[in-house]
């Protein structure tokens, strides 16, 4: 079963009057899609999740991290937060064949008072995890899959040297542990080719 797959990043020392510069740090180090024909939304959200934006803003072409930070900071306050909706570039199996195309994207900024379970500074939602595992009878699809992982480990790997981080999480919506799901299946393909 299709579960969602999440990067969650704690800052040492978070402080609310840096956290506007971290996150365009952050968005630096986002591989932003060059082949998206949609839009990106910039939102800024108050309290918690269950509330409405309070601010919204399209973002036409390639998203500029520096612009993004600049919008925010009208409306980013002790208690908010700030979603960009956007798509980065990976391989996608659509119509019985592999296709590098743009996939949606979710990357927050989260100020100390803004409601969220766990705590952390910044989230970057990537979507189903069936982006990153081979299925049975995917076996064509293996170079394609570890390629959507490497962006992914690149992308970590890009944070972690542009932030200072007190600890990173990659984590699921049940809570398995993705490193561990990961080897599961590509046993069980190695299993099934042979």
């Amino acid at each position: 079963m299709a579960d969602r797959l999440y990067l969650s990043v704690w800052l040492r020392q978070a402080e609310h009057d840096k956290q506007l510069f971290r996150f365009e740090r952050l968005l630096r180090a986002f591989p932003f899609s060059k082949l998206a024909k949609s839009e990106s939304i910039l939102r800024i959200l108050a309290l918690n999740f269950g509330e409405p934006p309070i601010a919204e803003n399209l973002i036409a072409g390639l998203p500029d991290p520096e612009a993004i930070a600049g919008l925010a900071k009208e409306f980013y306050g002790p208690d908010s937060a700030i979603q960009v909706d956007c798509y980065w570039d990976l391989w996608q199996y659509v119509d019985e064949d592999w296709t590098l195309a743009p996939t949606p994207v979710s990357i927050y900024c989260f100020a100390p008072g803004f409601e969220r379970e766990d705590g952390e500074d910044f989230r970057i939602e990537f979507g189903l995890d069936t982006q990153f595992l081979p299925e049975r009878n995917s076996a064509s699809g293996v170079r394609m899959l570890q390629s959507n992982i490497r962006s992914m480990l690149s992308l970590v790997h890009d944070v972690e040297n542009r932030l200072p981080l007190e600890r990173r999480l990659l984590w699921s919506e049940s809570g398995e542990n993705f490193a561990e799901l990961l080897q599961r299946k590509l046993m069980s393909l190695a299993e099934d080719i042979q």
